[in-house]
């Protein structure tokens, strides 16, 4: 009798595991494969006209836009730097018939640039919300070692921008009884990363957040996607070489975007793309004291290679 029930616990437990860990894949899996015996989906008839992607001047964010515009959305790109901006913007209208426009602000400065955006984007269906803008670390090092500014701005741009732009589309969306909202977490959202950590426990208030509005707007017929992406090459990574070169578990942007974009209205949480799901999974089953340690070994070494070359430059 005892056999049997340690049996049915485990039995349950791995359930639970399966079910949690591995749903990202199939999801994934199934999402590229309808593609192929389905009519491609019309996104502005479904969500609207309109595509807002923030941090969309480089990386993932600028990938996206591009995504979305192949899908035929208008996008309005909002991120700092206005040149870069007024870039995409260009070569997104070469090569795609849809209409852009760009709003130029520093989700770092806080609550004073949401009215320049709330009046940028007056009076347009917007059917998408992107919050993919972020601030990682440009080394690793120990809390105290960060500048107080450092920090305001990470929070700024990594949990006040997600929190803040959601805030002010979703009032329309819920009236016009349709809309999709991704925000971008990553899969460091499960575990604290020692000389990391601020970054980390931005993206674990991300997945948080998220899941909790997804309730809240289901009745409305509101969709809102988490988006957990491993390591992509992007230039937040560009800390370190290892993580600018193709891997099994480093996926070049273009296809990650790719497969991001399939998920769309069909997985409320992803990975976004299948290598990073099978990375996710493998990872769960290592306890997270073990994952904590191992990640800190890794800062640790980031650190001190960043020192190295700080000192060698200075002797230069």
């Amino acid at each position: 009798m005892l056999l049997e029930f340690f049996f049915l616990v485990g039995l349950y437990s791995t359930l639970c595991y399966l079910h949690e860990n591995l749903t990202s894949l199939f999801q994934i899996i199934s999402s590229l494969l309808y593609e192929f015996f389905v009519k491609k989906r019309n996104l502005q008839e479904k969500y609207g006209e309109w595509a807002i992607v923030t941090g969309s001047s480089d990386g993932i964010g600028k990938e996206y836009a591009k995504e979305l515009a192949k899908h035929g959305m208008n996008i309005v790109l909002i991120s700092r730097t206005e040149s870069k901006l007024i870039e995409v913007a260009k070569d997104i209208e070469s090569m795609y018939s849809v209409k852009t426009k760009y709003v130029a602000v520093d989700f770092g400065n806080g609550k004073k640039i949401y009215e320049k955006v709330k009046e940028e984007l007056k009076s347009m269906d917007i059917g998408i919300l992107v919050n993919n803008v972020a601030n990682m670390y440009d080394f690793p090092d120990e809390f105290d070692k960060k500048s107080e500014e450092m920090i305001l701005k990470m929070l700024n741009v990594n949990i006040g921008a997600a929190t803040m732009m959601s805030r002010m589309i979703i009032p329309q969306m819920k009236a016009n009884k349709r809309g999709m909202i991704v925000n971008l977490s990553s899969t460091v959202q499960d575990q604290p990363i020692p000389l990391a950590n601020v970054y980390a426990s931005t993206k674990a208030y991300i997945k948080f957040f998220t899941i909790g509005i997804q309730k809240e707007l289901k009745k409305f017929n509101v969709e809102v996607q988490l988006l957990t992406p491993s390591f992509v090459k992007t230039k937040a990574n560009c800390f370190t070489r290892f993580y600018m070169h193709d891997a099994f578990f480093i996926t070049p942007i273009e296809s990650y975007v790719k497969s991001a974009v399939f998920t769309l209205g069909r997985s409320d949480e992803s990975t976004g793309y299948w290598a990073h799901a099978l990375q996710f999974a493998l990872l769960k089953w290592i306890p997270r004291n073990i994952r904590m340690i191992f990640m800190h070994k890794i800062a640790k070494f980031y650190r001190r290679k960043h020192y190295e070359n700080f000192e060698s430059d200075k002797i230069k």
